[in-house]
């Protein structure tokens, strides 16, 4: 049958002639129809039922394992990299304890005392209160406030901050006021405190 006659005989074709029980005298093109309905149902439906589900478990799997691969790339680099680890923790246990080492131990402290005063004798300075007060405790350690007033010029002033800064305890200033002492202004009064640092082992 030509093209012509099919679309001819399916012109005049009325729906409801139909009959499901005749359907091998249908016309080609509602064959043709009809199969592609039922073809698009089917795979409708076994998409719906089957392969959906299907692609939401592919998709919860493929971010299941994106996850265990930045896992693995997390333990792979730690594990090729535990000798420079090691090697970091050894040089910052060591650091810590050159840090500890600078903090005085409550014995110490009456030497630190000596060695501001001598610091302050050295550079010239009139020395007026050297005085420790109460010990502060923080998380690990504890802060033990020196109050220091000294007098002399700027430049003597200046060398003394300078030389406290750099006695083998770790020292600290806090809180300097510098007033004139004279009618002239080359004489000063400085009053600061000096804070060090005891470690709190054990406590």
């Amino acid at each position: 049958m030509s093209l012509a006659d099919s679309l001819k005989s399916l012109n005049e074709f009325d729906i409801n002639d139909l009959d499901v029980n005749n359907a091998g005298i249908w016309p080609a093109p509602i064959k043709a129809i009809v199969v592609l309905i039922i073809f698009g149902l089917i795979m409708g439906g076994g998409y719906w039922f089957f392969i959906k589900d299907q692609y939401v478990q592919l998709d919860r799997v493929e971010k299941t394992e994106q996850d265990l691969r930045k896992k693995y790339e997390e333990k792979a680099y730690r594990v090729a990299n535990i000798e420079v680890f090691k090697a970091q923790m050894v040089e910052m246990e060591e650091t810590f304890g050159a840090l500890v080492r600078q903090l005085p131990s409550e014995t110490e402290v009456p030497g630190l005392l000596e060695d501001i005063t001598n610091t302050a004798l050295g550079n010239g300075l009139a020395l007026q209160e050297v005085k420790l007060q109460s010990e502060q405790k923080r998380d690990f350690y504890s802060e033990l406030p020196i109050n220091i007033r000294v007098s002399g010029s700027y430049h003597e002033l200046a060398s003394f901050v300078s030389s406290v800064a750099s006695l083998p305890r770790i020292v600290t200033l806090h809180d300097l006021t510098i007033k004139p002492t004279g009618g002239d202004g080359e004489q000063l009064d400085m009053q600061v405190v000096a804070r060090t640092y005891r470690y709190r082992a054990g406590e």
